[in-house]
């Protein structure tokens, strides 16, 4: 998610131009108008249906179901996904500019913070939850005496902690520069000696494939391979829960909108050596990137699909929301009633004769 994340003309790097030779690095690259359109349209359907979808599990995690464990996990995440979510319409209005970024330097380099920031923590989040399915399933005793509430928000507090350290890159290199009367966001490794810039993009994607892919990956896998034997070796006396199978897709999801995006961004450390492979990334990358942002709406959609109590939080407050405007609405007809009635005040209560004057 440094450039290569999040535009489409800066997914690649030339590390022995100068600033005046940084053609290369021009917005846009030239990509199809076809794709610039698809990629609009995710982003937009993904702000929509994030907005829209995390908003809601953050109120019913927060406000309408019991403070479990498992539901701080879901806020957690959620509340990660709806802040990335709202930096969306920058990302959108770029491109619309056709890649003219008109945020200034201190935006650019927030909005891809925050974009950093949100992979990182989903990951983790999704990770813990992996893991925290494991324990709680086949360690009960010891779940008993220390999963608890508190200790799950610990949790959080440092994941949140550590997802904001390893997106720290992106307030130090990202950066703007105009080119042909366009403002470009980009990733600024250029420090007069190309070793050391391509030094730092590799350290970078290193850290972001390892961390933010390939670590978590393997500790979800092994999770869920020894969760599956516990299973069939209990002979049906461990059953896997709604909320299991949920957070299962809920991890198949990230992983499947995410993986393109990391392979891409293996791909591009080679990419100043293959004109082929420069041609592939430009045509992939865009798509690849907008498929890892639209995970962020998938998950709420996923809760309300697979979470039974989620749906029925939902359906109880549609059925109270439904419930109590009928009531309002009953309660202003009768009063209107009420007015029309010769004689009557508003409560319905019989207003007395006026004497009238002798004068």
């Amino acid at each position: 998610m440094d450039a290569s994340a999040e535009d489409y003309g800066n997914y690649t790097y030339d590390y022995d131009l100068e600033y005046g030779d940084l053609d290369e690095l021009d917005v846009g690259h030239k990509q199809s108008e076809t794709t610039h359109i698809i990629s609009v349209v995710i982003y937009i359907i993904s702000f929509v249906l994030g907005l829209i979808g995390n908003g809601t599990v953050i109120w019913v995690t927060a406000f309408k179901s019991k403070k479990t464990v498992n539901s701080t996990w879901l806020l957690n995440l959620a509340m990660a996904d709806f802040v990335f979510v709202l930096f969306l319409p920058f990302y959108i209005d770029y491109i619309l500019r056709d890649f003219h970024w008109d945020f200034g330097v201190a935006m650019c380099k927030i909005n891809s913070f925050v974009s950093v920031m949100n992979m990182f923590a989903s990951v983790l989040f999704l990770t813990v939850l992996s893991i925290d399915r494991y324990v709680s399933l086949v360690h009960l005793n010891w779940c008993q005496k220390y999963r608890t509430v508190e200790r799950a928000w610990v949790v959080c507090g440092w994941i949140w902690i550590l997802a904001a350290a390893l997106s720290c890159q992106a307030l130090i290199f990202r950066d703007t520069i105009r080119l042909h009367n366009k403002v470009v966001c980009f990733n600024n490794f250029h420090t007069g000696d190309g070793h050391t810039a391509a030094m730092r993009h590799i350290i970078i994607v290193a850290i972001r494939t390892t961390v933010g892919f390939l670590l978590p990956f393997t500790a979800i896998c092994v999770t869920g391979i020894l969760l599956t034997i516990k299973v069939n070796q209990s002979g049906g006396s461990v059953r896997l829960s709604s909320f299991s199978k949920t957070v299962s897709a809920v991890i198949l999801a990230f992983f499947l909108c995410w993986a393109p995006f990391h392979t891409f961004s293996l791909m591009e450390l080679s990419i100043h050596s293959s004109t082929y492979l420069h041609n592939i990334l430009k045509a992939g990358f865009p798509l690849a990137t907008s498929l890892g942002f639209f995970n962020s709406c998938i998950n709420p959609l996923l809760y309300i699909l697979l979470g039974k109590k989620v749906r029925h939080i939902l359906k109880r407050a549609c059925f109270d929301l439904t419930k109590s405007s009928l009531r309002e609405l009953s309660q202003s007809i009768s009063a209107t009633e009420m007015e029309s009635v010769p004689g009557v005040h508003q409560d319905g209560v019989p207003e007395e004769p006026v004497a009238s004057s002798t004068l």
